[in-house]
């Protein structure tokens, strides 16, 4: 019997060497607190207060230690969450990302103050810092994840929607509300970027970026009418909107390239008239075709189609002689 306790002895304290050579080798040392009746890490346990916690945190940001400083920011963030430290801490979130190049999950960060702690003095800041994120999107920066770009659609539509959303009608939400347009417009989304610079318009009616949306939008229709099928609502719609632009803006820089969309617009109306009245003389349906023909010498001088147009009268006229 003693033998057997003897060994038993031996087999527990093994045990108990192993165990405490297995949290050396994970962990520095454990600490036992009464208070919540658990062993405690110190590398791995928050300082004592959310201030502490913080300057600890900062110390690593300061050494360009970001890493390192995120671990902190977030431990803050976990155990003092209603802290006015913990609103700096996601705030500096935002910056670490961002310093490590990691925009979209800087801008992630930022957006979680305004969520989480809507009173930070940070706000405006933080929009600010939001929008120029957007521009770098804009500007070609691609969403990245490990390195590696994502196949992602732009991410500069979600954050100049967060922009607006987060200051309605704070300095930087006309100009946000224009950029998410001509973002759109470049994905070819017309109807989607139409909805965003009538936006601009009508929340807006006194920003610097009214005129330029109006001008926008009268080329979204443009873009649409020169669809695969050319659609004639569209393009008679895009060249009326043109020229009230022009109308309204006389010396504003863009009424030479609405002046411009106007001739082009035009010119396909008149290809139009010019494919019908081609349509109904292969029918042998002269008279309509001669309507057609007709209709763009007389509307449309200065187009291209117009010599082609009095070529094709001419023949009928022959074919019409002969019979």
């Amino acid at each position: 019997m003693p033998v057997i306790v003897f060994h038993m002895k031996r087999i527990i304290l093994s045990l108990v060497i192993l165990f405490s050579l297995s949290l050396n080798t994970a962990y520095p040392y454990w600490i036992w607190t009464p208070k919540t009746g658990k062993w405690i890490n110190p590398k791995t346990a928050p300082k004592p207060t959310p201030k502490g916690q913080f300057e600890y945190s900062m110390s690593f940001y300061n050494e360009k230690k970001y890493e390192d400083a995120k671990r902190e920011f977030k431990k803050l963030i976990k155990n003092y969450p209603k802290s006015f430290e913990a609103s700096e801490s996601q705030y500096y979130l935002g910056l670490t990302e961002e310093a490590q190049g990691n925009l979209y999950e800087a801008y992630q960060a930022f957006q979680k103050v305004i969520d989480k702690y809507p009173f930070s003095e940070r706000i405006q800041e933080i929009i600010e810092r939001e929008y120029k994120i957007a521009e770098a999107f804009i500007s070609g920066e691609k969403r990245k994840a490990l390195g590696l770009t994502l196949p992602v659609e732009n991410p500069a539509i979600e954050i100049l929607t967060k922009v607006v959303e987060n200051s309605t009608y704070g300095p930087l939400a006309p100009k946000a509300q224009y950029k998410l347009g001509v973002v759109l417009k470049g994905l070819l989304r017309y109807y989607e970027a139409e909805d965003a610079f009538n936006k601009v318009i009508s929340n807006y009616p006194n920003s610097e970026w009214v005129e330029p949306s109006k001008f926008q939008i009268a080329s979204c229709r443009a873009a649409v009418s020169r669809g695969a099928d050319y659609d004639q609502g569209a393009a008679e719609e895009a060249k009326q909107k043109f020229e009230d632009f022009v109308k309204e803006h006389p010396d504003a820089v863009l009424t030479l390239d609405a002046e411009k969309n106007i001739g082009q617009l035009r010119d396909k109306e008149a290809e139009s008239n010019y494919n019908a009245a081609k349509f109904y003389e292969k029918q042998k349906e002269y008279d309509s075709a001669k309507i057609y023909y007709n209709d763009i010498i007389n509307n449309y001088p200065d187009s291209p189609w117009e010599e082609k147009a009095l070529e094709r009268l001419k023949i009928i006229e022959k074919m019409e002689k002969k019979k």
